[in-house]
């Protein structure tokens, strides 16, 4: 995990992720889905690289079925940003840095 990375749960979400006062990019994951470890450096990426613009996000999905299921969350990986409390955008699969750029970089554009 990097430094630009935090990690949320089913006790913190609403006030990380729907209180953040900047959009937050959340990759909902687990540690035996092996097309998360795929877009893993990609997210890290965008976290390096929007630091700021952008908080990135991971939710382990086994250790917090409550908001995977609130957001209906039926594969992983998923991301999904959230802007203002709401979900703006969602991807679902593996995909690289520019392709999950070209769908959220509208969202948090000055």
């Amino acid at each position: 995990m990097t430094e630009n990375i935090i990690e949320v749960d089913d006790l913190d979400f609403e006030a990380r992720v729907l209180g953040s006062d900047v959009p937050v990019l959340v990759d909902f994951w687990a540690e035996w889905c092996a097309p998360c470890h795929i877009v893993a450096p990609e997210v890290e990426k965008i976290a390096r690289e929007h630091a700021g613009k952008v908080t990135v996000a991971k939710l382990n999905v086994d250790d917090s079925p409550k908001i995977a299921g609130t957001y209906a969350v039926m594969s992983i990986p998923t991301l999904i940003l959230f802007k203002d409390g709401k979900e703006a955008t969602r991807l679902i699969g593996a995909r690289g840095k520019d392709a999950i750029l070209r769908d959220i970089d509208p969202h948090f554009a000055a």
